[in-house]
Order: C-alpha cells, then sequence, then structure tokens
C-alpha cells in the first residue's frame, strides 16, 4: 500500500482511494478557489511561543518504544493499546484533517503550520512541518504517532509551582524566548528538552526502568487546552469585536488567544463552567473509579483498578490508574484510518477499533439527558448537557447535533416529522428543527480581501466571524464570563446558568404518539463535499470522502430518545443548577425537589438539606435565574423575586416544605434559592444551589 512517505522523494502526494488505487498529483502548494488566494503568508504569521523546532536534546522516541512495558498484556486497561484506539494516536493519519490540511494551504500559504503543531508535534519538533502539506513527515521516525506518549509525558507546566512541578521546569520556562503565557494555545506547548518523563504519580527511588519526574499538570485540564483552544494567529480582535487580518509575514503583536480570532474554545468552556470549580457527582456517566468529575482527565481518561505496565515490571496496582482512551463523539474516522493505512503503522486491530467507537457511542450517550412533554398544541423538548464544555464543542466544521421529531396518529401512521435525515442521500432537513452547531464564515473585509462570498464559510483559515453557535453551554455558564473567553453564544439567548435548551414543535391534528430522538454527526455532507469540491492541489478531498461513503457517510449515533403520549400528562423533572454554599461546619446547603411542580395535584415540596443544625432561613422565588456574587455565596435567582417562605431548619439542618401553585403560573418557569444563617461564615449567610421548575396544569 502507497503512503505519503513512500513518494516523498519524488516531490509528489500519494493518497490511496478506494480498491487500493494510488492517486498521484503533483504538489501545487498555494493553489486557491480565488484568484486573490492564496494570502501571502509566510511562517512568521503563523509563530508560536513555546519550545521550537529542533532544540531537544532528546528527540522524541515513537509509540512502540513505549509499548514493550505499557502494551500488549491487557487491551481493556492498558495504556498502549487504548491508546491506539484513540484518534490522538491517529491525528495525522485522519483523511479529514490531510483534506482540511490541503485547502488550508491553497488558502493562506504555510497555514498547514498551524495544523501539524498539534496533528504531529513529533514531527513539528524534528522541524518537519515543512513542506506545511505533511509530506516531509516520515512514518520511521514517528512522525504518524500523533499525540503519543512521549510527547504528552515530556510536557512542562507553563506556570511554574514548586509544590507540584519538577525543579528543572523553572530553568526551562526560563529559557523560553519569546516567553510562554499563563494559559498556552494552539499547540503553545513546553517540552522538556530531556528525556524525563513525567506522570501525576510518585514511581518510588527504587523506579529504574527511565529517568522519571512527579508532575501534577499530567491531571490539569490545562494540559488539555494547549491543543483544545484554537486559535489564529493571522487576525487580531479589534475594539469593537471583530477581527481584522494582521500585516503579512508578521507574528501575532501578543500571541494571546484573547486577541486572536477563536476557532475552538473547547479549554476556555470548560475553565468557565462549574466543573472548574468543584467536582460534580454525575451519578456515574463518566469517571470510571471516580464518582465525582472536574477535569478534562476525569472524563476522558476514567479512573480504573489495575497496573500501568505488564506484569514483571513491578508496576503498582491501583485504582485510580488512568484509562488512556481519550474517547469523544468521532463514530468513522478510525475506520477510514484502518482502511487507509497498513496494520504494522497503525496498531489497530478489529478489536481495538469496535471497543474505541463503542466507548464513543457511550460518551455520546453520556453527555446528553432528553426529555419532553406536550404543552397545549406543541410538544416541547428539553436537551441537557452532562458535559463540562459546550454541546457539541471541538472543531466547528462539518460537526452538528439535531433534533428529530416523529409525530404518530391512529395505527402507528406517521402525520409528521422534524429534523429528517435522509441516509442514503446524507441530507438533512435543517429548517424544521432545531441544529445546534456553530458556523464561522467570512465578514466584509474578508471577503474583499479574499475573493470569496461574504458569510458562511468552511475556508476554516480565513474565517474571522462567528455567525451562529447555539450548542449548550454547561452548568456554570454566564454570558460575561463566556463572553471574555470568545466562547458567548451567538443567535440564542440562553439565561444565566442554564445548561439545557428548549425547542417547540407544533402537533398535528390526529396526534397521539409522539418519538423524538437527539443525534450527532461527526462529518456532515455538506463538509465533507466541501473538502472534496475545492480540493485543486492533490486527492486528499476525493479520499476524505471516498472513506466517508465507504463507512456510512458518518452515520448519525443517536445520543437519546423519549416517548410522549398524548393522553399521558407529563411534566419535566424539576432541575438543580448552580453551586451550593458550604455551611462553617463543612457541609452544602442543598435544595431540591419533592414531587413535581403541577397545578393540580397540589403536592409541590422543597427540601432542604446539609444546613446549619437548628438555623433560621428563607427560600426565595425568582421569575428568572441570576448569577451573581452575594454574601460569600451566588444569588441564583433573580427577575421578580418574592420570599416564598421562611424556614427553621432541624437539629440535622434539614426541612421540606410545600410551594402553594396556582392556575395563573401554569406554563410559567419558577427559580427557588434557600439562604439560611450561619454565624459561623464571615458573611452569617449561606447560600443553596439553584433549583429551576416548569409549572405544569
Amino acid at each position: 500500500m502507497f503512503r505519503f512517505s513512500s513518494v516523498r522523494a519524488l516531490g509528489l502526494v500519494g493518497l490511496v482511494g478506494l480498491g487500493g488505487t494510488a492517486i498521484f498529483v503533483t504538489r501545487a502548494q498555494g493553489v486557491g478557489t480565488s484568484p486573490s488566494l492564496p494570502l501571502t503568508t509566510t511562517l512568521a504569521d503563523f509563530f508560536q511561543p513555546g519550545t521550537q523546532e529542533n532544540t531537544l536534546q532528546a528527540s522524541l522516541v515513537d509509540a512502540l518504544n513505549c509499548a514493550n512495558c505499557h502494551g500488549h498484556y491487557n487491551e481493556q486497561i492498558e495504556p498502549f493499546d487504548n491508546w491506539v484506539g484513540s484518534m490522538m494516536a491517529q491525528a495525522t493519519r485522519d483523511p479529514v484533517f490531510h483534506a482540511a490540511l490541503a485547502i488550508a494551504n491553497q488558502d493562506a500559504s504555510f497555514a498547514g503550520e498551524l495544523c501539524l503543531r498539534c496533528h504531529t508535534p513529533g514531527g513539528w519538533l524534528r522541524g518537519q512541518s515543512v513542506p506545511t502539506d505533511g509530506s516531509g513527515l516520515d512514518v520511521v521516525q514517528g512522525d504518524y504517532d500523533g499525540v503519543n506518549c512521549h510527547f504528552c509525558h515530556r510536557m512542562v507546566d507553563p506556570v511554574y509551582d514548586a509544590n507540584s512541578n519538577p525543579i528543572e521546569d523553572q530553568a526551562i520556562l526560563s529559557a523560553l524566548n519569546p516567553a510562554l503565557l499563563s494559559e498556552p494555545d494552539t499547540g503553545q506547548y513546553v517540552v522538556d528538552p530531556e528525556d524525563r518523563r513525567r506522570g501525576p504519580f510518585d514511581l518510588g527511588s527504587g523506579f529504574f526502568w527511565h529517568d522519571w519526574r512527579q508532575s501534577g499538570f499530567h491531571q490539569e485540564s490545562l494540559l488539555c487546552g494547549t491543543c483544545h483552544d484554537v486559535s489564529n494567529p493571522v487576525f487580531t480582535r479589534q475594539a469593537d469585536g471583530s477581527y481584522a487580518l494582521n500585516a503579512l509575514n508578521t507574528a501575532h503583536p501578543t500571541h494571546e488567544k484573547r486577541d486572536k480570532f477563536p476557532v475552538e474554545r473547547t479549554f476556555s468552556e470548560w475553565s468557565q463552567s462549574q466543573f472548574a470549580r468543584e467536582a460534580i457527582d454525575m451519578g456515574g456517566l463518566f469517571g470510571g473509579n471516580k464518582s465525582a468529575v472536574a477535569t478534562c482527565q476525569d472524563c476522558h481518561m476514567p479512573d480504573t483498578d489495575g497496573t500501568a505496565c505488564a506484569p514483571g515490571f513491578g508496576g503498582a496496582f491501583r485504582d485510580d490508574l488512568p484509562l488512556h482512551q481519550f474517547n469523544g463523539g468521532n463514530t468513522w474516522v478510525l475506520r477510514a484510518v484502518d482502511s487507509l493505512y497498513p496494520d504494522w503503522e497503525t496498531n489497530l486491530t478489529p478489536s481495538i477499533i469496535d471497543s474505541s467507537i463503542q466507548r464513543a457511542h457511550q460518551m455520546l450517550e453520556s453527555a446528553a439527558e432528553l426529555s419532553a412533554w406536550i404543552r397545549g398544541g406543541e410538544v416541547v423538548v428539553r436537551v441537557e448537557n452532562n458535559t463540562g464544555h459546550k454541546l457539541p464543542t471541538g472543531y466547528p466544521e462539518g460537526r452538528r447535533m439535531w433534533i428529530n421529531v416523529q409525530v404518530f396518529g391512529g395505527a402507528g401512521m406517521l402525520l409528521q416529522e422534524y429534523g429528517h435525515y435522509d441516509r442514503t442521500s446524507a441530507l438533512l432537513t435543517t429548517g424544521d428543527t432545531t441544529v445546534f452547531e456553530s458556523i464561522l464564515g467570512l465578514d466584509a473585509a474578508m471577503a474583499a480581501t479574499t475573493g470569496l462570498a461574504a458569510g458562511m464559510s468552511f475556508h476554516f483559515v480565513l474565517n474571522n466571524e462567528i455567525l451562529k453557535d447555539n450548542r449548550i453551554p454547561p452548568r456554570g455558564f454566564t454570558w460575561a464570563a463566556f463572553a471574555a473567553v470568545q466562547a458567548a453564544p451567538v443567535g440564542e439567548s440562553f439565561k444565566e446558568e442554564q445548561f439545557w435548551h428548549d425547542s417547540s414543535f407544533a402537533l398535528p391534528p390526529g396526534a397521539r404518539r409522539v418519538e423524538v430522538r437527539l443525534f450527532y454527526q461527526t462529518t456532515s455532507k455538506e463538509y465533507i463535499e466541501f473538502l472534496r469540491d475545492n480540493n485543486t492541489t492533490n486527492a486528499a478531498g476525493q479520499t476524505a470522502y471516498d472513506q466517508w461513503v465507504l463507512h456510512g457517510k458518518s452515520a448519525p449515533a443517536e445520543m437519546a430518545s423519549a416517548v410522549v403520549l398524548r393522553s399521558v400528562p407529563l411534566c419535566p423533572l424539576p432541575i438543580v443548577y448552580g453551586s451550593a454554599g458550604v455551611t462553617s461546619g463543612g457541609s452544602k446547603l442543598q435544595l431540591a425537589a419533592v414531587g413535581l411542580p403541577v397545578v393540580s395535584a397540589a403536592n409541590f415540596k422543597l427540601r432542604i438539606s446539609g444546613g446549619p443544625p437548628g438555623a433560621r432561613g428563607i427560600i426565595m422565588q425568582g421569575s428568572e435565574p441570576a448569577s451573581t456574587p452575594l454574601l460569600g455565596g451566588t444569588r441564583l435567582v433573580g427577575g421578580s423575586t418574592t420570599r416564598l417562605v421562611s424556614v427553621h431548619l432541624s437539629p440535622s439542618g434539614e426541612t421540606q416544605v410545600s410551594v402553594p401553585l396556582f392556575a395563573s403560573q401554569i406554563g410559567a418557569e419558577i427559580y427557588y434559592q434557600a439562604w439560611a444563617r450561619d454565624p459561623g461564615l464571615a458573611s452569617g449567610v449561606v447560600l443553596s444551589n439553584g433549583l429551576h421548575g416548569d409549572i405544569c396544569p
């Protein structure tokens, strides 16, 4: 089977088509889709601070070196086989990446430099990022290892902390020129120049297999943010919030990600979420052995029982062994990689592939809660985000999540469908449903510069405007915080602390049953056809398209479903939101619902627990949520607020009160919060979490 490396000496790019046919075309870097393209950018425009090329004293080794001890002993828990089945391992072989890389280089000269830093850090550090189409990468040297073991385990915390970082890091950081910022992005990584392998655990003084250092950084989300916040450095943010093209052949003036155009903000979304402030018990959805999760690693590297190395090497048995799975929502590209590359290179097996894709489906199913109920002549569909970032998140182009609603009448006859997806044509009907996505594009200035049309665009390296972003925020969302990290919603009015979204669909006459489903798709038809049809450089777009077709056209993954019968009234469960305040005794003041807020049932109650023993307090009621600092906690009710009731907690810090509901409130959303006196706190008061309820008939 032909490879890029097999034809590199000829100055050609080869990609394998369907049926094993090798397609060769002359490499023509910089050819664009407009006479004004490519932009005459240079490597200087894409320069990033951090460790630079060809500066390591000890080269990175390929992953097979690590597999000698950390692989081939238990596919379920070992680091190597789990990593092999991840898109981290296959990041350099991803055909969609190569198709996007070709377009990027067509649109702006040397733009591939921006992409290769994170998709092949080993190759980039070896100085193989030029030519920026990836043709200089060498499989023998491990450049196709993607984001491999040796790279991650030599990463250095950009913010030195003597209590959690190796002492050598201070000198490594001091030697950087320019100095690194405290929140690196877009591959601004720092790598130990020596082969000192880092991880979160103390391996003991008797460990001799390789040089090691204990590093708290490897359990921090900041490590992941190095490549999971992506910014385009050819643009600089203006005072009015727009993004203007820099003078070309010039590095970005600040290298600060908030000053560059935001392509991805997964880490920043997490950083402003409730998960970044406290670990949250998600009921076992994520985390493996951990009951409460907070960091990226907690969810994407869940803890299990086992050893990190093969028997005979003396590895300690742990109950907090991080699984190196790194699963997200990609459900098809791994099969494409397996089709295009030989097993000896990818180390993939059918078992590894199937297990990884199954985990991706599990992650998607855990990511959202779906509920539906009938209100008047419509069905209301609620999607709750269970993740620590937007849902969906990451690279915006081609990724989408949507609601499908099917309404049935007598004898099971389909009366109406919203959000229909045709699995043969791969076309989604978007105009009658909610599609959660981020859409980028070009403003008028960039349209004039490039000769392309203003508005929506898949030319990611040229895009400088966010046209739509209705993806669902995570717990803890506030407008001010998300705007500060360039992650505010666009075209959607989420309320403070809201991590759910409601959509309404009209019911036709005769409706008896409604089936609702939530779908996610990694790669849309529109995006994959763009990559195919706009590639004038090589066969990468056609190859990606052919693989997309071969492996099911990125078949939508069902994340959740619900069934509603018109004859059975339903009321949505109240939603707990916001952080509960901590009492002087160390417990959290919790507010929870007992029963449902149904007017006709007259049995809705609120329960307070974890409060100061015998304390007096109140329950506040508001028409809107809020997220305002108050008395050492957070006020979580706003709008039109009233004191609902005064309470007196029991000696165990608990109480339960009935909530009167009225017909005039039907259809309203009401927000509740408990406040209790606590003389042991400086503020004298502790505030509970918030509770959201929809008042039903």
